[in-house]
């Protein structure tokens, strides 16, 4: 069965997801006028808006998305990354970071504008874009179906394989008993509902993604006299110029893209799930918001990881995943360095576990199964996965992470290709207003062809309580 799905990694993943990604990405880039990097500073200065409606925040649902986002990829996967590609993977994060920002800024407009209400929340993403606005139903479903499969199921395996691996590296414990805790703590806040999840995001993934930047900036001032030349390494291997192990050229780019979607999900379709939950006075504010944590992610913690490693020396020790990150921290700051990394996997792992299931449960309502013994069955599974991920070798749920996930983004990218004249219409709104001095307030007014909205009128957000 690996065999199998390693080949298929190697299709899509050798050919057709990095051609796809880096296309569409500078296409929507040039689409939206660069406002992936102008924007930047104002997706900080709407950052802690107060939320318009009675649903949950913006800077709640970023940190949902956000958790998501700052688990294991940002650890583990980059360590995965330079192991196998060299340190030249990074490079290749960066840009392909640069560049689909693009597409978080797309994909999640279009989940607010096509967003509905249910139960007291606002809910939405691919699944309701691609049936409200497209007319597809089958391809709703079968977006759903996968990302159900993928981040309830799948990714949340991964989260836990890395949490028992980094447990067992630093104390000894078994991962059958790290494993046991790691689902009890997690059923405690799946079973809460999203605003429980939201409240626990919120406290752990800010304060857990700024210590660990401190730190990491603590260790690149400790070797700032060395970070030329690992930027010059860095940027050599990027491009073939200077060979790291078995690594090639296209290895080092293959790696570099598949690490950075895994951590910042830009294109996927994933976020959107979190945005489209947010009250808000205007899509495009959330579509920079959410796209703030693709930066974050990957420019961010990803980058911080990469020059642990770098900085460390243990690159070559026939170290990989985050056996690699806990050594090379162990290496810069001793037995210190060794809990604080322990502690970050298991806070940044565990808010991805939660994050991942909102996901999931968002798009088995999309399909109907809101009610009683569907949702109750569904959070069996993903505790049955959290376990299965912790108990598991590494490299197979890696490999099927991976292949799911170019699936997503196949789908997604179709869908957001097709429904670009909304999105860059309330993104034209948005900025127009702007520069007049004025705090834009959208309306279904703003776009050519309103089809399939529903939570927004004349007047603008549809508050949830009608």
């Amino acid at each position: 069965m690996n065999n199998i799905i390693n080949l298929l990694n190697g299709i899509l993943w050798g050919y057709i997801i990095i051609a796809l990604l880096i296309i569409s990405g500078i296409y929507f880039t040039f689409k939206i006028k660069f406002s992936n990097l102008t924007q930047i500073k104002e997706m900080f200065s709407i950052m802690f808006e107060k939320k318009s409606g009675n649903g949950i925040s913006p800077f709640q649902a970023f940190c949902v998305s956000a958790g998501s986002k700052v688990g294991t990829g940002s650890l583990a996967g980059v360590a995965i990354a330079i192991s196998l590609g060299g340190p030249g993977s990074v490079f290749w994060m960066w840009v392909l970071t640069l560049i689909v920002g693009s597409l978080s800024i797309v994909e999640n407009i279009l989940a607010q504008i096509y967003k509905e209400k249910k139960d007291g929340t606002f809910r939405g993403g691919p699944a309701f874009y691609m049936e409200k606005a497209m007319g597809k139903r089958w391809m709703g479903v079968a977006f759903s179906i996968l990302l159900t499969m993928t981040y309830g199921l799948i990714f949340n395996a991964v989260q836990a394989n890395t949490m028992t691996i980094a447990i067992e590296n630093y104390s000894g414990l078994s991962r059958m008993t790290s494993g046991i805790i790691i689902v009890i703590l997690s059923a405690l806040v799946i079973y809460g509902g999203m605003q429980r999840i939201a409240k626990v995001s919120e406290v752990i993934v800010p304060l857990m993604g700024v210590s660990y930047l401190i730190v990491a900036i603590i260790i690149v001032l400790k070797h700032i006299s060395i970070i030329i030349p690992v930027f010059e390494l860095i940027i050599m291997n990027a491009f073939g110029l200077k060979a790291f192990g078995a690594g090639t050229l296209g290895a080092v780019i293959m790696q570099g893209v598949k690490r950075g979607l895994f951590s910042n999900e830009a294109g996927m379709g994933s976020t959107p799930n979190a945005g489209a939950s947010a009250s808000a006075s205007h899509p495009v504010k959330q579509g920079l918001i959410q796209t703030l944590g693709v930066y974050v992610t990957t420019l961010g913690v990803c980058t911080a990881t990469a020059f642990i490693i770098l900085f460390s020396g243990v690159l070559g020790q026939n170290l990989d995943g985050i056996g690699l990150t806990q050594q090379a921290m162990k290496s810069q700051l001793g037995a210190f360095g060794d809990v604080f990394l322990l502690i970050c996997v298991l806070l940044f792992a565990y808010t991805t576990i939660i994050g991942n299931y909102y996901y999931g449960q968002t798009n088995l309502e999309y399909l109907n199964a809101d009610k009683g013994i569907k949702i109750q069955i569904f959070r069996v599974l993903v505790i049955a996965m959290v376990f299965f991920g912790a108990v598991r070798e590494s490299a197979l749920i890696w490999n099927i992470a991976d292949l799911f996930m170019a699936f997503m983004v196949m789908f997604n990218v179709y869908a957001i290709f097709m429904l670009r004249k909304p999105a860059i219409e309330a993104l034209e709104h948005y900025i127009s207003e702007k520069k007049k001095g004025k705090d834009p307030i959208f309306t279904i007014d703003v776009l050519s062809d309103s089809t399939g909205v529903e939570c927004w009128d004349k007047n603008g957000e549809i508050p949830l309580e009608d």
